[in-house]
């Protein structure tokens, strides 16, 4: 997570239990990319059909405004963890009004799509505006690579990149110490680069 975002997190939650206003306006601003993005990783591509992704977050964030002072009150985990829990609710609820003869849950970890492949395709490669064609052509590449690794490795590798998820944040979720998920995060990130290199594919999008 941005320090800058845990930070202004942490001053608005401070606001807000002031009760100055604007301040959960604010909160909710800075955290909405966030919920969006955590929506689209999951959302059914049925479901996709029928709603945007804004309008399940908006409906999140309507739960997360009424349910505000209980957070405050108890602080039962992280406020990103905390919200990703209601978003991903307002999600299944969604799913199951839309898609309701589909069975499985979108609480599952997904295998990475496209919007996570190119997330770790940006983190393996340089950020410089001349990439950026190299990038999108190895999202494709880095999406067979990554079928190829275990779940607890895509596991890893979504929460951290994908959704940009802190060790300690993934480890909270997890429920298993925070020195595991780097360490299980510093293997996953080595077999997909083992993988890339079996294929043949460097990291600045040419071939071996």
């Amino acid at each position: 997570m941005d320090e800058s975002i845990d930070i202004s997190t942490a001053n608005l939650l401070a606001a807000v239990e002031m009760g100055k206003s604007d301040a959960m306006q604010e909160l909710l601003t800075l955290h909405r990319p966030y919920l969006k993005r955590v929506v689209q990783l999951r959302m059914d591509p049925i479901l996709a059909t029928r709603i945007d992704a804004s309008d399940v977050v908006q409906e999140a964030q309507l739960v997360i405004f009424k349910r505000m002072d209980d957070f405050l009150r108890r602080r039962p985990t992280s406020f990103r963890l905390w919200i990703r829990q209601h978003v991903l609710e307002c999600l299944i609820d969604e799913h199951r009004r839309h898609v309701t003869y589909q069975k499985r849950s979108v609480l599952k970890e997904r295998d990475l799509a496209d919007a996570s492949s190119f997330a770790i395709a940006r983190r393996l490669m340089e950020d410089s505006p001349s990439r950026l064609v190299r990038q999108m052509e190895l999202r494709e590449q880095i999406t067979d690579a990554i079928d190829k690794l275990s779940e607890n490795d895509r596991q890893v590798l979504s929460l951290r990149h994908a959704e940009r998820l802190s060790n300690a944040e993934v480890a909270e979720l997890l429920g298993i110490p925070a020195n595991t998920v780097r360490q299980r995060y510093g293997r996953a990130l080595k077999r997909l680069h083992q993988v890339l290199t079996d294929q043949q594919i460097s990291l600045d999008g040419t071939l071996q």
